[in-house]
């Protein structure tokens, strides 16, 4: 059994190369992105950041931790689309859309924060962003493979008309290996509802003191 997993690996071991450079692809083009605003956007956003850190310092009605549930919906959500996208063949280019545009709002997110607050804005994305993402992210991207192994599965049997294999055996491989994620992605969403607002809360005052200066 372990022999099959292993070949499979290898065999996939483009597509994991290729999802991978196309999200960090989007991660530089988010980061990038910061540089491309204008000055009042730029004053705006960081305004929005300082009253934002203000209000998880002092506990204020601006921050409302989202609850558990919304969390994990809101991944979720993003896993099933994977999924359905990999049912069919037009679904390919939206999978690496997807891929792409996660890489776009981590690197934005994280190119805001060190562009307003340098080292101290670092720090914030490192407790606030980067946790749980170290888990959604090769969530992301193996559903994203295994959604791009069983389009091209499709291909091959029904398109290319080889008909000598079955896609049942692959859909219940695929749909399990989107369930096994699924429980990762509750995990995450745990860890982002109850731990991240807690890290937070230790790294904003070093930020309002910021704000001050």
């Amino acid at each position: 059994m372990i022999r099959p997993f292993r070949y499979a690996l290898k065999d996939q071991t483009p597509i994991y190369v290729f999802v991978s450079v196309l999200f960090l692809m989007g991660v530089v083009f988010g980061a990038l992105m910061v540089n491309a605003l204008t000055l009042e956007q730029q004053q705006d956003l960081s305004r929005y950041l300082g009253n934002f850190f203000i209000s998880i310092n002092e506990g204020g009605a601006g921050f409302h931790p989202m609850a558990f549930w919304e969390v994990a919906v809101l991944h979720l959500k993003w896993l099933g689309l994977i999924w359905l996208l990999g049912l069919s063949v037009i679904g390919l280019p939206g999978i690496l859309i997807l891929d792409f545009l996660k890489g776009v709002l981590i690197g934005f997110t994280v190119g805001c924060l060190v562009g307003q607050f340098t080292w101290k804005g670092l720090l914030f994305a490192l407790v606030s962003v980067a946790p749980h993402n170290l888990i959604i992210i090769p969530v992301l991207l193996i559903s994203s493979v295994a959604a791009i192994g069983f389009s091209l599965n499709i291909i091959r049997s029904r398109v290319l008309m080889n008909r000598s294999g079955s896609v049942a055996g692959p859909f219940v491989n695929y749909t399990g290996v989107t369930m096994a994620l699924g429980l990762m992605m509750l995990a995450a969403s745990s860890f982002e509802t109850w731990v991240t607002p807690v890290m937070m809360a230790w790294v904003t005052p070093m930020l309002e003191s910021s704000l001050t200066l």
